[in-house]
């Protein structure tokens, strides 16, 4: 591991000491806000800070007495993979009255709090910062009340806010993720998954009502990760007579020989009118004009409920850190601020620009400018429902552009879950763009052998929500057949190719960028999209398969945790896959509450292992029950998981016991999640638009043919901070450790200290790279389709 640059800055020049923290969590609950909670109490302790917890929101700030108590370090163990919030959530009336906010200013001075961390929604936002600029107005009537002394006045003159939105209908502008969102779609993700296969048993159409008040993002991502037929969101209400289109929609697919329809609908969608639309009204009309067997299910609270994802966890805790930071780095001057993510780059954003655009998108729908509001949710949101329309609403041929260009798309590499989600939508933008889509079964090894066939729009419908590649995929790379592969693709006039896979996959790009000056076959633009659960692509923060893995791995974990609930203390050794590359090892190891997680890239030795037992053993005497240890496959090759489950072992005599566990292929297997669902259709959509773009760029009009031979017709498009970016791969060699199969730098490195801080490791924190102050501006690339969160 690379060792850091002096110029960075540390946050041990941030002291808390002599500062107290504050947290509550307010309105409606969301899964993650434990891991918020849990992030924002270690990290204000461990920069000396004193942490309280105010129970039940707002009501509990009011009240006083026991809702608000000091925190310990032991007192939010365990709570990582608790749904809700285990300090309890409250609306409160007597809040929005000046008399309520008196009180709970006096509660707060009583107690030395002046920062305050509040995680909810917009109302909960505003409240704060509202209660902020009455602050020194409250302390000065106080003081006439005698209720505090007129030095706490100047002791006490500022109140700090720093939000963080916790909402399961992802419904706050300027952040790409609220914490909960990740989480519900997982929910609604599983329902539909499960009434999908009822559904193709009895020819039935089901109506699905999905949360989110006044968006419909729930309703359209979820509708883009399952194939759903038709979605119904408030920001775009359909155009009149979209009852008939819908039900000529339904009964096309039906003749298509589906056996099933999914509708899903917002509980806020409406009509061109304002009118709502209710799943009864959607239902009867599907009974009268097609007389389909109809069902409706309402999932409601279900989606709030339930333990949170690995995204919900590792967002909350990377958020929770960066509220104590920004509070550290506050003055009397800085505005309240939301901490959020924008891409992998942490951001902080005046809190009231926010509300207002938030506030804005409610206007705009209530004035009927759907257009502006559906900009305002940002190009996000645009991206998602563009891409829905495109793969759901297939154009009648007499529509379509006639390009004449063959595309092959293929997968090459160990399978991944979402690589068929990619699949689908590239088949899909592909034939809407006019083009003849093939598709090449068992990578190149197939290639090379002919195993190529045309592929329709109708052939991969309900592929989204498959794990593993049904393709077919091999590690087969071309060099050794490009002959057979130039001949193949010149018997099937390829021009353009779309590989879908690991490091393998950039492998072959680089030796077909090689072949080209020997065979004109391979002179066509080539683009690569990542998918492998090691998440060991170069140029490429995240690739299509790591979220589903994370997910096996902190289920995993948590099951295994849960095992020794109520015995002796108990340490699990965890062995988890990704070749060389630590990304599953660290980010499953924050995601699941490791004490430790042993990986390639940071080099250890017996010393290291000794610290970390001996560190691990004076916990389990003063408080833990079980501890968590995570082992990279390849960490190093004589300190094996054997040999750390026996050293654990001996070591820990006496005070704890020892299990190992090898996680194996569970990780590469299941359905994929929904954010590798949504990650796979809008990133190869984005790559099928790219070979668009280049076939036009590179056909001789005079030759009648493409001839592609330049660097940036053979690229690699992944997402790197806060886009996604076309890279060409021979550009990339520079930047690719090849022995070890892994990128030279990797930006999760800087997540490590994260995971040894709320460890309670004594660690040195690179907070160069924390958020800074931003404005929310409508064409921030916050809002780019590349955002990390779908």
């Amino acid at each position: 591991m690379a060792q850091p640059d002096s110029k960075k800055i540390f946050f041990e020049n941030l002291s808390g000491a002599g500062k107290a923290i504050a947290v509550l969590t307010s309105g409606g609950d969301a899964q993650g806000m434990n891991a918020a909670v849990r992030a924002v109490v270690r990290m204000g302790l461990y920069v000396g800070a004193k942490v309280y917890f105010i129970h039940e929101g707002y009501q509990g700030m009011v009240d006083g007495g026991e809702n608000i108590r000091e925190a310990t370090w032991e007192s939010v163990s365990s709570m990582l993979q608790v749904g809700g919030t285990v300090i309890g959530s409250a609306r409160c009336k007597e809040f929005r009255s000046h008399e309520g906010r008196l009180k709970a200013a006096h509660n707060l001075v009583q107690r030395g709090i002046t920062n305050l961390c509040v995680i909810g929604g917009d109302g909960s936002l505003t409240g704060a910062n509202l209660f902020r600029e009455e602050w020194s107005g409250l302390l000065g009537e106080l003081v006439e009340q005698g209720a505090i002394e007129e030095d706490s006045v100047q002791k006490y003159s500022a109140l700090h806010i720093v939000g963080m939105v916790g909402s399961i209908d992802n419904d706050f502008c300027g952040t790409d993720m609220t914490i909960g969102t990740d989480s519900a779609l997982h929910r609604i993700i599983e329902v539909v998954d499960a009434i999908m296969t009822t559904a193709q048993s009895h020819q039935r159409t089901f109506v699905l009502e999905v949360m989110g008040r006044h968006c419909g993002y729930l309703a359209l991502v979820s509708a883009l990760a399952c194939g759903a037929d038709w979605v119904l969101i408030p920001e775009m209400p359909p155009e009149d007579g979209w009852e008939e289109k819908m039900c000529q929609k339904l009964s096309a697919n039906r003749a298509g020989m589906k056996r099933l329809n999914i509708i899903i609908v917002a509980e806020g969608a409406i009509d061109r009118s304002n009118k709502a639309i209710t799943t009864d009204y959607i239902k009867d009309l599907v009974v009268k004009c097609l007389g389909f067997d109809t069902r409706v299910t309402i999932l409601g609270h279900v989606q709030r409920g339930g333990t949170p994802s690995a995204f919900d966890r590792i967002l909350a805790s990377r958020m929770g850190v960066e509220a104590v930071l920004a509070l550290l780095e506050t003055t009397a001057n800085t505005p309240a601020c939301v901490v959020s993510l924008c891409g992998n780059q942490s951001v902080r954003l005046p809190l009231m620009e926010c509300v207002q655009m938030t506030q804005e998108v409610q206007k705009a729908m209530d004035q009927k400018r759907f257009e502006e509001a559906v900009k305002l949710r940002g190009r996000s949101f645009e991206n998602n429902l563009r891409t829905y329309k495109l793969l759901a609403h297939r154009k009648p041929e007499s529509e379509l552009p006639t390009s004449n260009f063959n595309v092959a798309v293929l997968n090459v590499g160990a399978p991944a879950a979402g690589m068929n989600a990619a699949v689908r939508s590239a088949v899909r933008v592909g034939i809407s763009e006019g083009h003849k889509m093939f598709a090449v079964s068992d990578g190149f090894e197939g290639f090379y052998k002919g195993q190529i066939k045309e592929i329709k729009w109708a052939d991969v419908g309900g592929w989204t929500g498959q794990g593993g590649s049904l393709l077919g995929t091999k590690r087969t790379l071309p060099a050794k057949h490009v002959d057979k592969i130039a001949e193949q693709m010149r018997m099937h006039n390829i021009n353009a190719l779309l590989v879908i896979g690991g490091f393998e996959a950039f492998l072959s790009l680089l030796e077909l960028l090689t072949a080209r000056g020997k065979y004109d076959e391979f002179c066509v633009p080539m683009v690569m999209v990542p998918a492998t659960v090691s998440n060991n692509v170069p140029g490429s923060d995240l690739s299509i398969g790591a979220d589903t893995a994370l997910n096996a791995i902190t289920t995993t974990c948590d099951r295994i945790k849960q095992s020794a609930s109520g015995t002796k203390r108990r340490v699990f050794i965890i062995e988890t896959m990704g070749g060389y590359c630590g990304y599953l090892a660290s980010v499953g190891g924050l995601a699941a509450g490791a004490d430790a997680a042993y990986i390639y890239e940071e080099s250890f030795d017996i010393r290291d292992l000794q610290a970390n037992v001996e560190h691990l053993t004076e916990k389990m005497k003063t408080s833990i029950q079980r501890g968590l240890v995570l082992r990279n496959e390849n960490c190093n090759d004589n300190y094996t998981t054997d040999f750390i489950y026996q050293l654990y072992s001996e070591e820990g005599r006496g005070v704890f016991d020892c299990r190992k566990n090898v996680l194996g292929h569970m990780q590469q297997g299941g359905a994929p999640s929904p954010f590798d669902r949504n990650f796979g259709t809008k990133i190869s959509a984005k790559a099928m638009q790219w070979i668009t773009k280049k076939l036009s760029e590179t056909f001789r009009q005079d030759e009648g043919r493409v001839f592609a031979n330049s660097e940036d017709t053979c690229c690699l498009l992944g997402m790197r901070r806060r886009a996604l970016v076309f890279q060409p791969v021979v550009q990339l060699k520079g930047e690719t450790d090849f022995v070890h199969r892994i990128p030279q730098e990797q930006w999760w490195l800087k997540l490590r200290p994260l995971m040894k801080i709320l460890a309670k490791y004594k660690t040195s924190y690179d907070v160069s790279d924390s958020g800074q102050l931003e404005h929310v501006l409508r064409t921030r690339p916050k809002e780019s389709d590349a955002s990390v969160a779908m």
